[in-house]
């Protein structure tokens, strides 16, 4: 399976570097200088892995860090000069995966992403056999308690992408994006109907939901 990787690192030589070395080893990587546009790529685009700098223009690493982790559960290692044990600490603590020191070696980076993506993978296995909801991309269906839900083409573009980021808010701006089933039409009236819609089909009840919850004023959040 590939590995795609985000890397939000102005250092332009530097990444080009780190980027060249990692693709010799199949890896997949995206380099943004920008971090306002590597965030709104995380936001749309799926990727396996963020490698993130703290030192950007325009936008501490830490807050970029902290945005991240509430919205999106892909592994963080940052790679900064910054060698203040407090960033190491609180870039840990806003839920960064690994924090590695610069300068260091391009291979000691490739170890630490594999290392990542391993506990990431067995984790995702572990969880999947415990969830309610199975995805399959390739063949366009979710499972739900072992039997395959019969769904719209909206319905599945909206609970694939709840499924996706499992346990995280996703806003309704969000929701009604990446659903282009939807249309521009009374988006927000369409997106309650159809959230409705799933509800019913997965016998959860508004009112005490046990697995698609509303967060009020912002969107909603998938449970296993």
């Amino acid at each position: 399976m590939g590995i795609s990787i985000i890397m939000i690192e102005d250092d332009e030589e530097l990444a080009a570097l780190l980027a060249d070395f990692l693709r010799k080893y199949d890896l997949e990587v995206t380099v943004f200088p920008d971090p306002f546009i590597g965030i709104s790529a995380i936001s749309i685009n799926k990727y396996d892995l963020l490698i993130l700098d703290l030192s950007l223009p325009g936008l501490d690493g830490l807050e970029i860090c902290k945005e991240v982790r509430e919205k999106s559960d892909i592994p963080i290692i940052i790679s900064s000069a910054r060698s203040d044990v407090e960033d190491k600490i609180k870039g840990l603590d806003l839920g960064a995966d690994d924090y590695l020191p610069k300068p260091y070696e391009p291979k000691e980076l490739y170890a630490r992403i594999m290392s990542v993506i391993r506990r990431y993978r067995k984790s995702d296995k572990e969880i999947e056999q415990k969830s309610s909801f199975i995805l399959n991309e390739e063949a366009r269906t979710i499972n739900f308690k072992g039997n395959v839900l019969k769904l719209t083409q909206a319905e599945y573009e909206v609970l694939s992408t709840l499924i996706e980021r499992m346990g995280c808010v996703v806003s309704r701006r969000d929701l009604i994006r990446l659903a282009p089933s939807l249309g521009d039409e009374s988006e927000s009236r369409s997106l309650d109907v159809l959230i409705s819609r799933i509800r019913t089909k997965i016998n959860d009840n508004p009112k005490n939901p046990e697995f698609l919850h509303s967060v009020r004023g912002v969107g909603y959040r998938l449970s296993r």
